[in-house]
């Protein structure tokens, strides 16, 4: 395994996404990771399952002090008594006294960024959560963040081959922090890449193993794919046994395109800005 160094915590560079997984397959699929070797496991409020990642976890012959655990508030909670509140509601269901990491899922203009941050560094005070940060923040956002809560570690974005987050990736790393790639294999669409065929067939592996190692080479880099079939589960874990050269990656990054966003609700922030 891989790790990212933070203070007093080591990241696991590989992490199991759990967005559109829910009920007995959500609980499965968390045993299951665990059972691997995954350590590093991503839930969010609004992905409601947070009881069944809890389940699973519990299911697993894994210590909860071994494993990084993360998730998101939701937008409609960040006023600070609601996000205060919903912070303990996901911990119930999670059936844990601490997550590893709390993050604020998106941008909110509708409740004063200061607040919701306040409401984070109080939750962390309180011994709610080990670490704090936040997810989809563009770069001039992340700042301003950092000016009123410095001790934000993570910014959770989608990153994968088609689009570049090489501005954000500077701020990240200027200010000590990690980026968790979302999304990382872009859905797929990044497998029909004769680059990423190539590469694969060279090293005698998959192109989702090809594009995963590419995230865990980058400096300060997380990713968190998501895989309902146990046989995906194995595959993207089995990325530990080769390494790309610094051509490959740069023919890998050499894939980013203008149009390569995947992932832009209503309410998405200026990603320029």
């Amino acid at each position: 395994m891989l790790y990212i160094e933070l203070e007093n915590s080591r990241v696991p560079a590989l992490g199991f996404g759990t967005w559109k997984l829910r009920d007995r397959e959500a609980r499965t699929a968390i045993a299951d990771a665990l059972d691997l070797g995954y350590r590093h496991i991503d839930t969010a409020q609004i992905y409601e399952n947070e009881a069944e990642v809890g389940a699973g976890i519990a299911d697993a012959d894994v210590d909860r002090d071994d494993i990084f655990l993360t998730t998101k508030v939701w937008p409609s909670n960040f006023a600070y008594r609601k996000l205060v509140a919903s912070t303990e509601e996901s911990l119930r269901k999670l059936k844990t006294e601490v997550v590893d990491l709390l993050l604020l899922h998106w941008p909110n203009d509708e409740v004063e960024l200061e607040e919701s941050l306040d409401a984070l560094q109080e939750v962390q005070h309180a011994g709610k959560t080990r670490h704090i940060g936040v997810s989809n923040f563009p770069p001039s956002l992340l700042r301003r963040a950092l000016d009123i809560a410095p001790g934000l570690v993570n910014n959770q974005v989608e990153y994968h081959p088609h689009l570049s987050q090489e501005t954000l990736l500077d701020v990240v790393r200027e200010r000590g922090l990690f980026l968790t790639s979302y999304s990382p294999i872009a859905h797929g669409t990044v497998f029909d890449e004769s680059v990423v065929q190539e590469i694969a067939e060279a090293h005698g592996k998959g192109p989702a193993q090809v594009v995963l190692r590419w995230h865990l080479q980058q400096d300060r880099v997380a990713a968190i794919p998501k895989a309902a079939s146990a046989e995906h589960r194995r595959a993207n874990f089995d990325i530990f046994d080769f390494e790309l050269s610094d051509d490959e990656m740069q023919r890998i990054h050499g894939l980013a395109r203008d149009d390569g966003r995947m992932v832009d609700p209503d309410f998405a922030p200026d990603w320029e800005d």
